[in-house]
């Protein structure tokens, strides 16, 4: 059997849960599929996954495997992607990641705009709040929000990451609104439990000085979109991102609070491996990418304006 065909075969049964699933979305028989993990299995001469009539699951072994299937698998579309060079006709898979609440809500539909200009290209996007691995992971590109610590990457520079206190008017007409930081510690404060360090340590800046408060709350989650919705519900403050917030902003169902602070903004990144990685389709992405969400793009031209 071919190798290389055996660990896409591999890949796709772990990504779909099953060999069923894989067997037709490769249109292959799920024994054929079967054949490609137990040929794999024999060459490394250990097991891949754990398998009942029911589920299935990686074992320890095959779950470092399928990480370096995977990239494995990205090396060897970049090295088939060297036609498209000749062409210049972006096509193939690109393997994305990106923080959840930023590729929920302001990556995805810049994402399905990009793929109805190149219907040739396929996009595999992972949201995880996760420290990825750009190489051993086997993504083209990756965004990441916050100082940068790797300097072997090539960054291209988005627009900052900002966030916003906001809450209900019911909940503000209730518990009234605070006019300092200082007050938050009288309300309830819907706090991001994710695995940032410090997510309960709110940030305000007046007039150049930092302002920080360390809040709490009945609720922790570590989902922004659910943190909206409590604040929607009613039930307390959030700090969230000013694109998840936006839109409730612009309608009334949610208002700033302490709208006389500034919050400080993130930076944030387009991070790829520029030596290795820039196929026309990746090109063709950055481009998208630095045009719609840059610091210079029409939005943040928009933002600017509404701010100034």
């Amino acid at each position: 059997m071919d190798r290389l065909s055996s660990m896409a075969t591999f890949v796709k049964a772990v990504d779909l849960g099953s060999f069923a699933a894989a067997a037709a979305a490769l249109t292959m028989s799920p024994q054929m599929v079967a054949k490609h993990v137990a040929y794999l299995e024999a060459r490394l001469g250990t097991r891949l996954l754990n398998r009942t009539t029911r589920r299935q699951s990686l074992t320890e072994i095959g779950r470092t495997y399928y990480e370096r299937c995977k990239a494995v698998l990205a090396e060897a579309e970049w090295a088939d992607a060297a036609g498209d060079h000749a062409t210049g006709t972006p096509r193939g898979r690109l393997r994305i990641n990106a923080p959840v609440s930023f590729g929920t809500h302001t990556l995805t539909p810049v994402v399905t705009r990009y793929l109805r200009q190149y219907p040739e290209v396929e996009i595999d996007l992972t949201l995880s709040d996760r420290y990825v691995d750009l190489v051993e992971e086997g993504f083209e590109a990756v965004f990441r929000i916050g100082r940068l610590a790797d300097s072997s990457m090539t960054a291209r520079a988005l627009r900052p990451f900002r966030v916003v206190a906001c809450a209900s008017p019911a909940y503000l007409r209730e518990r009234g609104a605070p006019a300092d930081p200082s007050e938050l510690h009288a309300h309830q404060c819907l706090v991001y439990a994710g695995t940032r360090a410090g997510a309960s340590d709110w940030r305000f800046v007046r007039e150049g000085r930092p302002v920080e408060v360390k809040v709490r709350g009945q609720l922790q989650v570590n989902n922004a979109t659910a943190l909206l919705s409590g604040a929607l519900a009613g039930f307390g403050i959030a700090f969230i991102a000013e694109d998840l917030a936006r839109a409730p902003l612009a309608s009334g169902q949610l208002m700033r609070v302490l709208p006389d602070f500034d919050t400080p903004s993130r930076p944030m990144h387009l991070l790829y491996h520029a030596d290795r990685r820039l196929t026309t389709k990746l090109r063709s992405f950055i481009d998208v990418i630095v045009h719609e969400l840059g610091p210079e793009s029409p939005a943040q031209a928009a933002l600017d304006a509404q701010t100034g």
